[in-house]
C-alpha cells in the first residue's frame, strides 16, 4: 500500500491495514518500528486547496499538543514534509484506538449500567479539562469518540474546536458555548442508554419538534435567548407541550443516571451544569474524585493569533510546517 509520496520517514512506520477512508484522505493502521507501538496514520490529501480546511488542520494540531489527557485522543508524531514549500499532504501520527462509539453502540444491546455509568463519566472527566483550558469542542457526537475493548474512551476531531481569550471568562463563554458541548454529551448518553439517537431531526423544525416533545415547551424567557430568529417565532408560535418523565422515556435506567440526564438535557443553557459540576453528580459517587481529576492552562494567545487574520494557503503551510519543525526539535531532546 503506497500511503506514503516521498516522505523520509515512510520506513519508520509499517503498513497494515487501512481502517478509515473519507473526503479528507485515509487513516491506516501501523506498527512505529522504532517503539514496536501500534498507531494509526491519518493521511490529509491536498490540504491547502482549501484555506479554512488547512486552517482546521493546523488547529487541530495546535489543540491536540496542548490538550493531553487520558481521554483525549494523542498526536504521537507528525510527518516533516519533504520540502518546505510545496507539500501539498499531511501524515499525522496518533495512538491506534480500536473502535469508535458510534459503532460500540451499534454492536452493542447488552451494555450494562456499569458500562453507562464509566463511558459518560470519561466524556465529563475530558470535558472538564478541555473547558478548563477555555477550549470548547463543539462536534461531540459518537463517531467523534474512539473507543477501545477495556471501554477506554477518548474524544477526537477538534477541528471545529474554538478557544476563549476573553480573560474575565464572560457569560457567553461559561454559560452558553460550553453549555453547547454538555447539551452534546447528554444526547450521546441517552443513545448508550437506548441504542438510538435521541434527537433524529431531518431539519431544525424537526429538531425542534422532537426537542419540545421530550422536554415541553420551554419559557419565553429561554425562547428569547435563542440565536435563531427562525427558531425563536417557531418556539414563541408553538402549542404548549407538557414534558415526558424521562423515566417513560427511558425505562428500566438507573433513577441517579436519569436525574443527571435532565440536568444534561436542560433546554436553556443556564440550566445546565458545568462538567465539573456534573462529575460531582450523586451518579458518580465512589467512581469521580474532583480532587484527582487533571486540569488544564488556557493556551497562548500567540499560538492561536492565525484565527484572527486572514491567511492565504502559504501562511497555512508556513505555519504548518513549523509545527512539523517544533515537534521535530522536542523530539530530538528527548532521544
Amino acid at each position: 500500500m503506497e500511503l506514503f509520496t516521498e516522505y523520509g520517514e515512510a520506513s519508520r512506520y509499517q503498513i497494515q491495514e487501512v481502517i478509515g477512508k473519507g473526503s479528507y484522505g485515509v487513516v491506516a493502521a501501523a506498527v512505529d518500528t522504532h517503539t514496536g507501538e501500534r498507531v494509526a496514520i491519518k493521511k490529509i490529501n491536498n490540504v491547502f486547496e482549501n484555506v479554512s480546511d488547512a486552517a482546521r488542520i493546523l488547529r487541530e494540531i495546535k489543540l491536540l499538543r496542548l490538550l493531553r489527557h487520558p481521554n483525549i485522543v494523542e498526536i504521537k508524531h507528525i510527518m516533516l514534509p519533504p520540502t518546505r514549500r510545496e507539500f501539498r499532504d499531511i501524515y499525522i501520527v496518533f495512538e491506534l484506538m480500536e473502535s469508535d462509539l458510534h459503532q460500540v453502540i451499534k454492536a452493542n444491546d447488552n451494555l450494562t449500567p456499569e458500562h453507562h455509568r464509566f463511558f459518560l463519566y470519561q466524556l465529563l472527566r475530558a470535558l472538564k479539562y478541555i473547558h478548563a483550558a477555555n477550549v470548547f469542542h463543539r462536534d461531540l457526537k459518537p463517531k467523534n469518540i474512539l473507543a477501545n475493548s477495556d471501554c477506554t474512551l477518548k474524544i477526537c476531531d477538534f477541528g471545529l474546536a474554538r478557544v476563549s481569550f476573553n480573560d474575565s471568562r464572560s457569560t457567553i463563554f461559561w454559560t452558553y458555548t460550553p453549555a453547547i458541548d454538555i447539551w452534546s454529551i447528554g444526547c450521546i448518553f441517552a443513545e448508550v442508554l437506548t441504542g438510538m439517537p435521541l434527537f433524529p431531526g431531518r431539519n431544525v423544525v424537526h429538531q425542534l419538534d422532537l426537542i419540545t416533545d421530550l422536554l415541553g415547551t420551554p419559557p419565553l424567557r429561554s425562547i428569547s435567548q435563542i440565536h435563531s430568529e427562525k427558531a425563536r417565532g417557531y418556539l414563541a408560535d408553538m402549542p404548549k407541550k407538557h414534558p415526558i418523565p424521562f423515566s417513560h422515556k427511558f425505562q428500566n435506567v438507573d433513577p441517579l443516571a436519569l436525574r443527571l440526564l435532565e440536568r444534561l438535557l436542560a433546554f436553556d443553557p443556564k440550566d445546565r451544569p458545568t462538567a465539573e459540576e456534573a462529575l460531582a453528580d450523586p451518579y458518580f459517587r465512589g467512581l469521580a474524585k474532583l480532587e484527582l481529576e487533571p486540569s488544564a492552562q488556557p493556551p497562548s494567545k500567540l499560538d492561536f493569533e492565525f484565527e484572527r487574520r486572514k491567511q492565504t494557503k502559504d501562511d497555512l503551510r508556513e505555519m504548518i510546517y513549523r509545527e512539523d519543525m517544533k515537534e521535530e526539535a522536542v523530539t530530538r531532546m528527548l532521544t
